[in-house]
């Protein structure tokens, strides 16, 4: 009974974690660019995660290789996943939220990730999707256009190529997913995430200095906005939607995505008191369904039974399914 409560929490963690994040470029974008918060936040988070691994690193010289350790070709891999999921994405997200797009309407775009995500893993990946899936993952997309429909209707002072940034931001974390399923890096979950805010490290801080954005402000609150995203965002939402892929696949995963949007609806009553009205609560109640719908799509089943119980004894190739 107790184990049963584990993929429960991981569910939830992910998506008030993940929901954290375009808050958090609302917040940050109100004190500096979205290049400045972005250098800066994975400056913060980059430096501890390096000085950690070479601290293992020192400290297991001389032992047996461990379940964990990583690669040359692991690295690589995770670096470009890195630069996709985290720096392609999150400059969309945090651009756009910058151009003045409300966050209600960048949260709907980037939930569009899961219709893509679970269409393109069917003929690359060869996830199997079941019929009850592809109605809930339908009956979610009419949830999300339920929470934030008035948002798109309503006249905006963003420019037309604000609306873009989060498109660019969706395509880039499906390519970012699609392609950590395929690779399947190896390394513990520690080691990836600070292989792949390295990289994002570097790209950002190459371009807040190109732009002459990279010197922090001295407000109080660009600071709170960095320590939010840090914490929340990044340690929060990267490590559980990794963690959640690795366990769930991406079809469930992607059916959890779409409560991002009316959890952000519900961050943002909290955080800055936008009004939640009715179609938010309608679309709450929808994409609940959904997630239903797909989560408990073939739970039980013979063969998935069959499919774990063959992982689990075979399961001495990628180490990023032992270690995550």
């Amino acid at each position: 009974m107790r184990h049963s409560f584990a993929p429960v929490l991981l569910a939830a963690g992910l998506v008030v974690m993940w929901s954290s994040g375009f808050v958090g470029a609302e917040l940050g974008t109100r004190h500096a660019s979205a290049e400045t918060l972005l250098a800066w936040r994975f400056l913060a988070i980059a430096a501890p995660l390096a000085a950690w691994c070479l601290w293992s690193r020192a400290r297991s010289r001389g032992d047996r290789p461990r379940q964990g350790r990583m690669t040359g070709r692991d690295a690589a891999g995770h670096a470009v996943v890195g630069a996709l999921a985290q720096a392609g994405y999150l400059y969309g997200v945090f651009a756009a939220a910058e151009a003045g797009v409300a966050v209600g309407t960048v949260a709907l775009i980037a939930a569009l990730q899961p219709l893509v995500a679970t269409a393109l893993a069917v003929p690359l990946l060869g996830e199997r999707v079941r019929p009850r899936q592809v109605v809930g993952l339908a009956v979610g997309l009419a949830g999300v256009g339920l929470v934030v429909g008035a948002d798109l209707r309503a006249p905006g002072a963003a420019p037309w190529w604000g609306y873009a940034l989060p498109v660019g931001a969706m395509l880039s974390l499906v390519a970012a997913t699609l392609l950590e399923r395929r690779l399947r890096p190896g390394g513990s979950p520690v080691r990836a995430l600070a292989v792949q805010c390295g990289v994002s490290a570097v790209l950002f801080t190459a371009l807040a200095a190109g732009t002459g954005t990279l010197a922090p402000p001295a407000d109080p609150g660009f600071w709170a906005a960095v320590a939010w995203v840090v914490v929340l965002s990044t340690v929060g939402g990267y490590g559980l939607y990794w963690a959640a892929l690795a366990r769930f696949g991406v079809a469930r995963v992607s059916a959890l995505l779409y409560l991002t949007p009316p959890t952000t609806l519900l961050w943002s009553l909290s955080m800055f008191g936008d009004p939640v009205g009715a179609a938010a609560l309608a679309g709450l109640a929808v994409c609940a369904i959904a997630v239903v719908l797909v989560a408990g799509a073939g739970r039980g089943t013979k063969g998935a039974g069959l499919r774990r119980a063959s992982a689990r004894a075979g399961r001495r190739g990628p180490p990023t399914r032992e270690t995550r």
